[in-house]
């Protein structure tokens, strides 16, 4: 799937007016589009959090990388999540496929009820298999698996 060019979701400091959005999409991406990937929980790391395989949701953006930028935004991705291959013992997440929803516009057309588009296979970057255990038997759940909707430690809110 190496060679496969598909759209990234994205769903922490990579998401609008977080850290990483800036420093790493902007000027790489054709489309960025709220989306959803079920089969998935979303848990708290220090300061960007990590989704792993289970029965939730998590909310984020698909994002299509700009013309000419794909193997660009791949390996500053790769690096960002410190991806170094399939399978590899350093991984702190893994690449992988996954299937993510995209939420469509209030008033755009819709083949499902509940306001979302087909299914989109994308790569999407979960916890690697070491940083998941541990966060199934000793990790923080992020409520409702919405990093932007979570509560914000005192030393990070603005008055």
């Amino acid at each position: 799937m190496t060679g496969v060019r598909l759209p990234f979701f994205v769903y922490g400091t990579l998401l609008p007016g977080e850290p990483n959005h800036d420093r790493f999409l902007r000027g790489r991406t054709r489309g960025e589009r709220p989306a959803v990937l079920p089969g998935a929980l979303l848990y708290e790391g220090p300061g960007y959090p990590y989704a792993i395989e289970g029965h939730g949701t998590v909310h984020g953006a698909l994002v299509t990388a700009a013309p000419g930028a794909y193997a660009e935004l791949l390996g500053l991705l790769d690096d960002l999540e410190q991806y170094l291959g399939p399978d590899h013992p350093r991984n702190l997440y893994e690449r992988v496929v996954r299937r993510a929803v995209p939420a469509e516009l209030p008033d755009a057309p819709s083949s499902a009820a509940l306001g979302f588009a087909e299914p989109v296979r994308a790569w999407v970057y979960l916890a690697a298999t070491a940083v998941a255990r541990s966060l199934r038997t000793g990790g923080t759940p992020v409520p409702g698996g919405d990093w932007l909707s979570r509560p914000l430690p005192p030393a990070r809110r603005t008055p």
